[in-house]
């Protein structure tokens, strides 16, 4: 009994080699880093902190007041942002600011703000 290679075959008859599909999709690694990356996206106080990241540096403890939220609470959503690159951060004596990096992941979220923030902007007018 022979095996059928589906990944090669046009199952429905109208032309598409599936394999050329298959080689178009992005590796399993990548999926996953970017679905980790849009997830962040899905926290309403990460979106927050983020539009207080854009365009300017900010430090811990004037996100946490401005968000109405503890220092702590404030730090493990940062700790997130950095460890999938987003955000940076830089001493200045003892406190750590952050901002937005230049990594194709802070620009990727960088022109996504854009468009939500702008969109929100031009929605709250009318």
């Amino acid at each position: 009994m022979s095996h059928l290679n589906i990944s090669s075959v046009d199952i429905h008859g109208h032309g598409c080699d599936v394999t050329e599909l298959k080689n178009a999709l992005p590796s399993e690694e990548f999926s996953i880093e970017a679905a980790s990356l849009f997830g962040l996206l899905s926290d309403s106080t990460r979106l927050r902190i983020l539009y207080l990241l854009y365009n300017r540096e900010v430090c811990v403890r004037n996100i946490a007041a401005a968000i109405e939220m503890s220092p702590p609470a404030v730090s493990h959503h940062l700790r997130s942002l950095k460890q999938l690159g987003v955000i940076t951060s830089r001493r200045i004596g003892k406190e750590v600011h952050y901002t937005i990096s230049d990594s194709n992941e802070g620009c990727l979220i960088t022109e996504m703000l854009k468009t939500i923030f702008e969109k929100g902007k031009i929605n709250e007018r009318n």
